[in-house]
């Protein structure tokens, strides 16, 4: 199950679908089960409070239950990223693992008189990032105030997205434009942008909290992560093992951005395969 995040939606995949389900081995091939968060995209827009991640997490395990699946795996990142740690908290059962780009995970400060340099250089994008949460900030406490315009006005909703993904993506990525607005159409033409942006509303007080260490939650299912150079944040592995108590997998590609499905598809794939290699 790969799940998107925002300002994106299931238009990041689109290329590593052939990748996960027909590649050269077949020992590695997927079923691809692609969704669309509830008020993006092709679903539906909640009509009351509580779509929060843990929900929707529910919501995407009942849904592989219904499709047959007693046994699977879960990927994301962004929003995607969070929702596919509570599905391998509430459904171990049935999880193979999670393959999280990155993991959410507090810097530990007890590592701060011993710092790598690569955690040095995290923290430093890390203390940069404020710079560009505005978008975070007004969805997080008054979703409908720009989500009037976001589905009101196409020049408002591109340069809403857009300016994202130039701002997180790798310059040596080159998305293609048809791309960019086919994403952008799955907000325009379903009127998504204001249902899009409560999600932040709902959850991401909770991600706050994550970063700021002030949540004690365990991960024990198996997880593989991938941290792509342009992200951020980026956790070291020694922070994020504080989390995910079972990290069978850990690679730092040498290209990528936030984006890194919809950036450098065929990464991205490899990088789920080597994971899930490991536990399917």
């Amino acid at each position: 199950m790969l799940t998107h995040g925002w300002p994106g939606s299931v238009v990041e995949f689109l290329d590593v679908i052939a990748l996960l389900t027909d590649p050269p081995d077949p020992a590695d091939a997927f079923d691809v089960v692609c969704p669309s968060l509830p008020g993006y995209g092709f679903s539906d827009r909640p009509a009351h409070r509580g779509w929060t991640v843990q929900r929707i997490a529910a919501a995407w395990a009942q849904l592989m239950a219904r499709l047959g699946y007693a046994r699977y795996g879960a990927a994301g990142s962004d929003w995607g990223t969070s929702i596919s740690t509570w599905i391998g908290t509430q459904d171990a059962a049935h999880v193979a693992g999670i393959h999280l780009v990155p993991p959410l995970a507090a810097p530990d400060p007890a590592t701060f008189g011993d710092l790598t340099a690569a955690e040095r250089a995290a923290l430093a994008d890390l203390a940069r990032g404020p710079d560009g949460d505005g978008y975070s900030h007004q969805q997080s406490t008054r979703p409908q105030t720009i989500g009037y315009g976001l589905v009101d006005s196409p020049a408002l909703l591109a340069a809403w997205i857009v300016e994202k993904f130039h701002a997180w993506s790798d310059p040596v990525s080159a998305i293609p434009r048809d791309r960019l607005l086919d994403n952008l159409m799955l907000y325009w033409l379903p009127a998504t942008g204001a249902s899009a942006a409560r999600l932040y509303w709902e959850s991401f007080r909770e991600v706050q909290r994550t970063f700021a260490g002030e949540t004690a939650d365990v991960v024990t299912v198996p997880a593989g992560c991938s941290i792509f150079p342009r992200e951020n944040p980026r956790p070291s592995r020694r922070w994020a093992a504080r989390r995910f108590t079972d990290i069978r997998y850990w690679n730092e590609p040498e290209r990528g951005g936030h984006f890194a499905a919809l950036e450098q598809p065929e990464l991205f794939a490899a990088e789920l395969r080597a994971f899930f290699r490991l536990v399917r």
